[in-house]
């Protein structure tokens, strides 16, 4: 076998590539959220803003449902862990730039006008917190809350649940080869 960089065989990754790698991945779904023309969408482009979201939507939650499958059946040559958090990540953007378009229209939202707000009603709907302080008004608005509180009782909840399962996988591998090896 012939030596790479640093001593390590040719194929095997250096460790904190793939941390580094997700990270970054995340960092750009958020830099991307900010960056994005946004103002564009809304009430200016109503068939335009309601074709992306229920395409970037549905794209996510295939997606989702694909590494949830990964990890049931247990597909060691996938790294469902790193693609689920990232896929929560962008859910999260998603439905926040859903708001932060629909907050556009006149009688969707009260307090909400900024992106970081649309954020932060996103985490805070998606914690079942909710302060009150950002409220959705129009239907719309409160359709597309329920939306992500459907969404994410379903998708997120088993995305959860399957990263929690993974972690239990890897947390018995790793006893066993302790006390075999």
């Amino acid at each position: 076998m012939s030596e790479h960089r640093a001593g390590r065989p040719r194929g095997v990754r250096h460790p904190a590539r793939p941390w580094l790698t997700r990270a970054g991945s995340a960092v750009a779904v958020v830099v991307a959220y900010f960056l994005l023309p946004l103002d564009h969408l809304g009430p200016r482009r109503p068939v335009l803003s309601w074709v992306l979201f229920t395409l970037v939507l549905t794209v996510v939650a295939a997606l989702l449902l694909r590494q949830i499958h990964h990890v049931f059946t247990n597909r060691t040559d996938s790294r469902p862990g790193a693609v689920l958090s990232l896929l929560i990540v962008l859910t999260v953007h998603i439905f926040s730039a859903a708001y932060y378009a629909l907050a556009k229209q006149q009688g969707e939202f009260t307090g909400l006008g900024t992106r970081v707000d649309a954020l932060y009603f996103t985490v805070v709907t998606l914690a079942t917190v909710g302060y009150g302080d950002i409220t959705p008004r129009g239907q719309t608005a409160r359709i597309v809350t329920v939306l992500q509180i459907a969404y994410s009782f379903v998708f997120l909840t088993a995305a959860a649940t399957a990263l929690t399962q993974r972690l239990r996988e890897m947390v018995v591998r790793r006893t066993e080869r302790d006390r075999h090896g």
